[in-house]
């Protein structure tokens, strides 16, 4: 009868639930600390059993620590971090009394002094895969992946150039080269000429009137030369380089746009498969928090950069609406992503006014009026308040900032009419009390500029969004 009521014999100790829940500020009586100790003791072998069934399913005989980290996702148990090492764990011994060993992990003690003034790793790279040609018409290349001769091994790939395109170099027949491609690409002298003629051009920020027509010209052979195929990845290559190196200098910026847009107009050309790299420099141009060099000696005041900064976002906005929607088909998620980078900076209150521009103006560019209308009306009663109204409080320092975000804003709110039908154009609407709604649901100083406008189709459109779930 004693041993019915004392239950089942434990495998599992309970000191050990117990200095666990001591270690927490909890004190567990004899029959809680028992029952509690028994759910402990079947939750560990639900794990061990579980464990088991991964080792035997990989056909081992040894039970790993992958295995129990797999059978705690299935039990749906959260996982435990840091004991999975690709060194031996040392367990070290201390005595609490007669017979009472406590075993530890044995941490290795750092030296905070040698950490600090150790010299910090190299960054590893990010896992990748990659696919490569084994042989190419029966002929092996001369690539790491597959090293076929003494050659190869013996290659030197130290830079040697000038300043001059690697790659271009290499292809023009070059021989102080530091690049060479595993594959040759067969392109033509006449082709590399082009390439390095359209480079000097866009350039070239001479304002002779001789350089600026052939600038002009430059572009428009970009844009209608059917025979550029080979040229599409150096072109591609040479805007992303340009945009991330000279992003203090609008006139390169301009150009490079100007030439992305050059691309995308030539009917000519198959560049769906660069359409999103061909996008990273116009998100750059789009959304970067300082383009220009600043104010010059000729506009101290700086309102006339400012103003240069604004169309070039404007104009790497169009362009990013161009991309969005000429390449979507091909590229499922290439509109998404697009839409959902500029919502993330649109959304971020620590952003400055300029970015914001860039944000809402790429936004409606590559979402369109459905963007505007599930993603933008519903949070502008609070970016009215985090951002507009401190930033119209500033005075007159802040003027062309707050009326360039406003137009921007505004500018994708009238897609909404533009772009979309609205229902409902009932005539003889009382404006007034429309006006007091549109205010009260996307903040007053973007509802001021509504209603300003007296149009009752874009007050219905704004209001409609009111009932979207």
């Amino acid at each position: 009868m004693a041993a019915a009521q004392d239950g089942p014999k434990l495998l599992w100790n309970q000191d050990n639930v117990k200095d666990v829940a001591e270690s927490i500020g909890i004190s567990l009586a004899e029959e809680p600390l028992r029952l509690l100790t028994q759910d402990v003791e079947y939750r560990i072998g639900q794990v061990i059993v579980e464990a088991l069934r991964f080792m035997r399913a990989a056909n081992r005989t040894t039970l790993t620590v992958q295995d129990v980290s797999q059978a705690l996702k299935v039990l749906d148990v959260e996982p435990l971090y840091g004991y999975e090492s690709t060194r031996p764990l040392r367990y070290g011994e201390a005595s609490l009394g007669p017979g009472q060993p406590l075993f530890y992990l044995d941490d290795e003690e750092v030296d905070f002094e040698k950490l600090i003034n150790a010299p910090l790793p190299k960054v590893p790279r990010d896992m990748s895969f990659t696919a490569h040609w084994l042989a190419v018409e029966g002929v092996q290349p001369s690539i790491p992946q597959n090293p076929t001769t003494a050659e190869a091994s013996s290659k030197d790939l130290l830079p040697k150039g000038p300043g001059t395109n690697p790659a271009i170099q290499a292809l023009s027949g070059g021989d102080n080269v530091s690049f060479r491609p595993a594959v040759k690409h067969v392109i033509s002298k006449e082709l590399v000429l082009y390439f390095d003629k359209i480079q000097t051009a866009i350039m070239d920020d001479d304002p002779d009137e001789e350089k600026t027509r052939l600038r002009a010209a430059a572009l428009a052979s970009v844009r209608a030369d059917p025979g550029l195929h080979q040229l599409l990845p150096y072109f591609v290559n040479f805007i992303t380089n340009m945009v991330t190196h000279r992003l203090d200098d609008l006139f390169v910026l301009r150009g490079m746009m100007e030439l992305a847009e050059a691309l995308i107009q030539n009917p000519h050309l198959f560049l769906d498969p660069y359409a999103s790299a061909l996008s990273a420099p116009v998100l750059t141009c789009l959304m970067s928090r300082k383009l220009g060099s600043g104010p010059g000696a000729d506009d101290p005041s700086g309102t006339d950069a400012v103003q240069d900064q604004y169309r070039l976002r404007e104009m790497a906005a169009s362009l990013l609406g161009t991309i969005a929607r000429k390449y979507s088909k091909t590229n499922a998620l290439l509109r998404p992503k697009l839409t959902r980078t500029c919502l993330k900076q649109f959304l971020d209150p620590t952003k400055p006014p300029p970015v914001l521009f860039g944000a809402i103006s790429g936004l409606s560019a590559a979402g369109g009026p459905d963007s505007v209308r599930v993603l933008v009306l519903p949070n502008l009663k609070s970016f009215d308040a985090a951002i507009l109204q401190p930033l119209r409080e500033k005075g007159e320092a802040s003027t062309v900032e707050f009326e360039a975000l406003v137009g921007g804003i505004m500018k994708a709110i009238d897609t909404l009419v533009n772009g979309v039908a609205v229902s409902n154009g009932v005539n003889g609407v009382d404006m007034s009390r429309d006006a007091v709604q549109v205010s009260e649901f996307i903040g007053p100083t973007i509802g001021l500029r509504v209603s300003r406008q007296s149009n009752p189709q874009l007050n219905r459109a704004i209001l409609e969004v009111r009932h979207l779930e």
